[in-house]
């Protein structure tokens, strides 16, 4: 589903943050404070192994989550988002699970499973983009980008989807230590109210996009173009595969490739482009604005093979 012809309201969405009820700085009670004043509509507390249920707030709905771990190949470890999860989950007494049994565990408790941080956990794409029930994956995570350099996994998505593999992206903070490592991140979704029911249809569905700055109006398929509407970007990229695509540039120079723009701010800025797809359309389609301060958003797939 696309989230720009999707009916419903835009929600802000913080999809991954921690309490002392696991390894965080801030009681759950403050967490949520401190979402509902930096003007988050929707957050999920991923405790590690404790699914925390804070009440919501009047302008903050809160949805009770956790975060697992799980092994892959030789034993790496993985962890896991369980977004909505309606149980309790026990860690085990000795070794991991396997990742497919633990989103089965996820599925089988009406959560959403999505992998977390992959750079960062130093995994390899053939480890995990083929497991049964796996709805995606974080294209960006802040914290891990704060700590180490690592927080963007966009490689590992491509590899998936050129694999044939469907999977969503959250933009995430991640956060431990609130006001530092908080508000970085987000994931619009398009619901259709505000509530848990219509947050987690959305997300299931893909009607969203996530960000670190940017906002994207519109990325419609029209023909051999996709036509795209966002905030002032420094350049707006169209993924078709590893090793295809278009591209619009702002600047001086302004290197256009397969691309044209059509709309401009008084500062020279692209907010309106088409951008040519593959003439056999590729193996996937997806959008990647960035903003002249580097801060960037991204669609979910628009198509693939």
């Amino acid at each position: 589903m696309s989230p720009f012809d999707a009916p419903g309201d835009w929600l802000r969405c913080a999809l991954h943050a921690h309490t002392t009820n696991s390894d965080g700085e801030l009681g759950p009670e403050l967490l949520v404070r401190h979402y509902d004043w930096a003007g988050f509509d929707v957050l999920a507390i991923t405790d590690h192994w404790v699914r925390t249920a804070e009440p919501s707030t009047k302008s903050l709905l809160v949805i009770p989550s956790t975060e697992l771990n799980a092994v892959v190949g030789d034993g790496e470890d993985v962890h896991v988002l369980a977004l909505g999860v309606d149980a309790d989950p026990v860690a085990p007494a000795g070794d991991f699970e396997p990742l497919r049994d633990v989103v089965a565990w996820i599925e089988a408790n009406d959560g959403l499973p999505y992998i977390a941080h992959t750079y960062w956990s130093g995994l390899r794409t053939e480890q995990w983009w083929d497991c049964p029930g796996l709805l995606g994956l974080e294209v960006w995570n802040s914290g891990c980008e704060l700590e180490l350099g690592r927080g963007d996994s966009s490689l590992h998505w491509d590899e998936a989807l050129e694999l044939g593999r469907p999977l969503q992206a959250l933009a995430t903070d991640d956060s431990h230590h609130p006001g530092y490592d908080s508000g970085f991140a987000w994931t619009w979704v398009r619901a259709a109210e505000r509530s848990q029911a219509a947050v987690l249809a959305a997300l299931r569905a893909g009607a969203f996009y996530s960000s670190t700055g940017p906002e994207i109006g519109s990325a419609e398929v029209s023909g051999d173009e996709v036509v795209v509407r966002c905030s002032p970007a420094q350049s707006v990229t169209l993924y078709c595969g590893r090793t295809r695509g278009a591209r619009a540039n702002a600047g001086r120079l302004g290197y256009p490739n397969l691309s044209r723009i059509i709309e401009r701010n008084d500062d020279g800025l692209i907010t309106h482009v088409a951008l040519q797809r593959p003439w056999d359309g590729g193996a996937y389609g997806r959008v990647e604005v960035k903003a002249a301060d580097g801060t960037k958003a991204w669609t979910n797939p628009l198509w693939t093979a």
